[in-house]
């Protein structure tokens, strides 16, 4: 047998998203295969704090750091890709080399391009999409632009941001009104897995909606309502992704919220999809667009909406970091595509390491005397 590959798995974070994300990389440490791999554990705190040796995740799950935990720094030396490990008092207690790292975070300081950024200043291969696509993939709103430039079918939305929201309340709220109308959607532009996200039906309704929707992020977009099948793809790969066969969402709430997607079983994942042949081409073909729209790479969930009378479909968003819970639509969606849960992380990884190895083919320094 070969070397293990050390893959480290960092969780938790800074984000109104912490605990989905303990659920997701709880999943994906149980089902890797121990033969293949090293598990190393990497936690985030709610405050940023990194944390690694011992058990991460019960410490971030009881809020308590115990003693076989260190806090853990990332060395951004790309000939020493790893952990340092500090104690309290910021003396080293060791070295934890990495091979690769597989981020399970979702929402700000992890699936935005901040940890990617991290990563690639270190040197160090990771599961999943760039820092640009990570960033443009968290922003609704650029997101949105660029799936339009790409001629994807949008719905129509507003976004602004607090400072915006301050000096023109009342004349956003008109430009609501008169574009998108009620009801709406309104959402914080940089989060996932339904925090923040309500719909308004009234003026007050939209009022509060914005202000708590701010109160997770500084920019909100306000999305006009479409009433239509909620549907997803996942999609996998990266110069030439393809997409699983579509799934629908039946949700047990008005909308498949927070608590519809983590805490209730009422909701509903019907995979695949009831929906004829020529629209789950359509869904898919739509689907791999909108990865290679925003140059995502290794995994991304794509949302829509599919007006199944007018024969409609809108494309709401790609979710680069998809929750990977034993409910999550993403695997559900590509075992149903005859990829099992432990063969789909081994393709993430393979493609991360792909990946890193072609970039570092590139050149980084200026060479006068090249030629082809």
């Amino acid at each position: 047998m070969g070397k293990k590959l050390k893959v480290g798995i960092l969780f938790g974070g800074r984000s109104g998203e912490h605990a989905v994300s303990l659920l997701s990389a709880a999943s994906v440490m149980s089902a890797m295969d121990k033969n293949k791999y090293e598990i190393i554990p990497v936690g985030i705190t709610e405050d940023g704090r990194w944390l690694a040796g011992g058990n991460p995740m019960r410490a971030l799950q009881e809020k308590d750091i115990p003693g076989d935990c260190y806090f853990a720094s990332l060395v951004t030396d790309p000939y020493a890709p790893g952990l340092i490990l500090l104690d309290k008092e910021a003396s080293s207690h060791g070295f934890l080399p990495l091979d690769a790292v597989f981020p399970v975070l979702h929402g700000p300081y992890g699936e935005d391009g901040t940890v990617q950024g991290l990563l690639e200043l270190a040197g160090i291969p990771y599961v999943g999409a760039g820092v640009l696509s990570s960033a443009v993939g968290m922003d609704k709103a650029v997101m949105k632009i660029l799936f339009r430039h790409r001629g994807l079918p949008v719905g129509d939305f507003l976004y602004f941001n607090s400072f915006e929201w301050s000096r023109n309340k009342f004349s956003l709220v008109k430009s609501i009104e008169e574009r998108l109308g009620y009801p709406c959607f309104v959402k914080p532009a940089n989060l996932g897995s339904s925090v923040g996200i309500n719909k308004a039906a009234s003026q007050e309704a939209l009022i509060k909606s914005i202000e708590e929707a701010l109160r997770y992020d500084h920019k909100v977009i306000v999305e006009a309502f479409i009433r239509g099948r909620e549907i997803e793809c996942s999609v996998l790969g990266h110069d030439e992704p393809v997409s699983s066969v579509p799934g629908e969402i039946v949700p047990g709430a008005e909308f498949y919220d927070y608590r519809a997607k983590y805490i209730d079983a009422s909701s509903r994942l019907v995979i695949p999809a009831p929906l004829k042949p020529e629209v789950q081409e359509k869904l898919k073909a739509y689907a791999v667009e909108a990865f290679l729209a925003v140059e995502c790479s290794g995994l991304g969930r794509i949302d829509f909406f599919y007006q199944e009378e007018e024969d409609n479909i809108y494309v709401s968003e790609i979710n680069t970091i998809p929750g990977f819970t034993n409910i999550s639509m993403y695997p559900k969606l590509w075992e149903a595509s005859g990829i099992p849960y432990a063969g789909l992380i081994d393709r993430l990884i393979q493609i991360a390491l792909e990946r890193h190895r072609l970039k570092s083919m590139l050149l980084t320094r200026y060479s006068p005397n090249f030629s082809y």
